[in-house]
């Protein structure tokens, strides 16, 4: 039986090591080109960063695990003639729609690991230095920061803490599996191999 085809996987790397772990456990024939998740926070940069992350991977048969992170996010998955995967962003493809749009709803703000870790950094380009100000603005628009922990994740107890009283908001946790974002991804593959070539050995790079 011929080797499945394999695809690149171009995206942000906020979620890199589940990604890496639904492609190990499942065996899929997937190379991984991960970008830093702080690029979120500049739109211009990220835009940059994409567009060569795209242009190192000329072969049709890549896609891109992106949500709507980016105005022109369509545009540039046209012009390099590819895809992303299915959702709004990040957390909705790991919580799924409607449990995303729930808590939404409710007023979280979702805290992921390597947001959590790099929150003081993120908050201070983001706002500048004005904590109070800060302060106001999440508690106008949020209610709980709720701290998503996957199985692949480490302790960062302490960081969500800071992060929760650095902006005056309780803080919760949801342990949450990956079974929707397996569904994306396995999704997102089955129609990116529709377009590879021949197989090839996997390789990783992280930005």
């Amino acid at each position: 039986m011929a080797a499945a085809p394999r695809c690149s996987l171009l995206g942000c790397g906020i979620l890199a090591a589940e990604v890496h772990h639904l492609i190990e456990r499942n065996g899929w024939p997937v190379d991984t080109d991960f970008l830093p998740s702080s690029l979120h926070i500049d739109l211009e940069k990220l835009e940059a960063a994409l567009t060569a992350n795209l242009a190192r991977h000329p072969e049709p048969a890549k896609l891109v695990f992106y949500g709507c992170c980016h105005p022109r996010m369509d545009a540039m998955l046209d012009a390099a003639q590819t895809f992303r995967t299915e959702g709004q962003n990040c957390v909705a493809m790991l919580l799924g729609h409607q449990r995303f749009m729930d808590e939404l709803s409710a007023g979280a703000f979702f805290l992921l690991e390597d947001w959590a870790l790099h929150w003081d950094d993120a908050i201070r380009v983001t706002f500048g230095d004005h904590p109070e100000a800060t302060r106001e603005i999440f508690q106008l628009s949020n209610r709980y920061i709720l701290a998503l922990r996957t199985p692949c994740s480490g302790d960062f107890s302490a960081q969500a803490r800071h992060a929760a009283e650095s902006v005056g908001l309780p803080l919760r946790w949801l342990d949450i599996g990956l079974e929707q974002l397996e569904q994306v991804l396995a999704e997102a593959l089955a129609r990116c191999q529709q377009h590879t070539g021949p197989a090839k050995n996997p390789v990783r790079r992280t930005i």
